[in-house]
């Protein structure tokens, strides 16, 4: 274990369920980072919710910036802090899945297949929404997106926000709408922390094993329409539920992530397979690097892709290039949700 200064952040391998070393440092910036979180910390984290506070903590996926899902008050704090479109929707991170009652109506049972084989784990539904579910939070559509994440942090802290009275955690991701989502504490703390408070907290959870977004599902019809594809694929959705599922066409309601240009850094991103000298490179390991290129990732698997493409796009800018030339991955599955990160990075 060690100190990484100035930031303050407190680094931590193996997760150890209730048994873990605990720190909170009051850092340079506002928010307070929790490292090592204990039971302590994570009580106080769901308190903090609880009262109105915002608290990033980590998913599987990417870190989210999580508020109370019933307090507009809290939750219009949260959009201004991102500024985020006050009509783009966001997702309700929830302990388990017999809190989805309270948020939605009329599930159909391949949805119920769906929560039972995948979740905790990387996929949102979107299900038709009860009277619980408000406009603050749904962006006005008659649709709610819930979600239980697969990460030791998230869900000691869904099921003691859920133990103290909490219905639900709105999270969409900790960074300023539009730009690379976060995959570790040090990437909230640079993005948000001229934003933040004093009461609101940074749970330092290590690095996302995922890496990108969760897969959104539109479960409102006859069958499952994928919305926006990540490492729940379109293959293991249609294996558990038997439907025939489809990726969403251009009438698919407004959803987390599906802007036209979305996760993107200052420097330009490029599809291409060379690049200029001093300008940044992503691909996967067996693709030489083009002479002068800055190289930023050589992932060697897709699920190394999928977790290091989000820490490339962030050093391409820590670095200062003006431009990244990016070369995605083939095939369907992962890669399929990693080109479309890549693809909307572009614009």
């Amino acid at each position: 274990m060690a100190c990484r200064y100035p930031t303050g952040i407190l680094q931590y391998g193996n997760w150890t369920g209730n048994v873990l070393l605990a720190s909170a440092t009051r850092l340079m910036f506002m928010a307070t980072i929790l490292s090592h979180c204990t039971v302590n910390s994570i009580q106080a984290a769901a308190k903090s919710l609880l009262d109105g506070a915002l608290v990033a903590f980590p998913t599987e996926t990417v870190y989210g910036l999580g508020v109370d899902a019933t307090n507009e008050k809290a939750v219009k704090r949260m959009y201004e802090v991102k500024s985020r479109p006050s009509n783009h929707p966001v997702i309700i991170h929830i302990a388990s899945s017999d809190q989805v009652d309270y948020w939605a109506t009329e599930i159909p049972e391949y949805a119920i297949s769906l929560m039972r084989n995948y979740w905790p784990g990387p996929m949102t539904l979107l299900l038709k929404r009860s009277k619980n579910a408000k406009d603050f939070i749904t962006g006005g559509q008659e649709l709610v997106g819930l979600r239980v994440p697969d990460h030791p942090v998230a869900l000691a802290l869904l099921s003691e926000f859920k133990q103290i009275g909490g219905r639900g955690v709105a999270a969409p991701s900790a960074n300023r709408f539009g730009s690379v989502s976060p995959t570790d504490a040090n990437a909230v703390s640079q993005e948000l922390k001229s934003r933040l408070s004093p009461s609101d907290l940074i749970l330092d959870g290590g690095p996302c094993s995922i890496g990108v977004e969760s897969t959104i599902i539109d479960c409102t019809g006859e069958h499952p329409v994928v919305l926006r594809p990540g490492a729940i694929t379109i293959e293991m959705i249609e294996s558990i539920t038997g439907e025939r599922t489809q990726m969403a066409s251009s009438q698919a309601p407004r959803a987390s992530g599906l802007l036209e240009k979305h996760y993107s850094p200052k420097a330009k991103v490029k599809i291409s397979n060379s690049a200029t000298a001093d300008e940044g490179f992503i691909a996967e390991q067996g693709i030489n690097t083009p002479a002068g290129a800055v190289r930023l990732a050589s992932p060697s698997t897709l699920e190394e892709y999928a977790r290091q493409l989000y820490a490339a796009l962030r050093k391409a800018d820590d670095l200062g290039l003006a431009s990244v030339s990016v070369v995605p991955p083939q095939g369907q599955g992962l890669a399929l949700a990693i080109r479309d990160r890549i693809n909307r990075a572009a614009g």
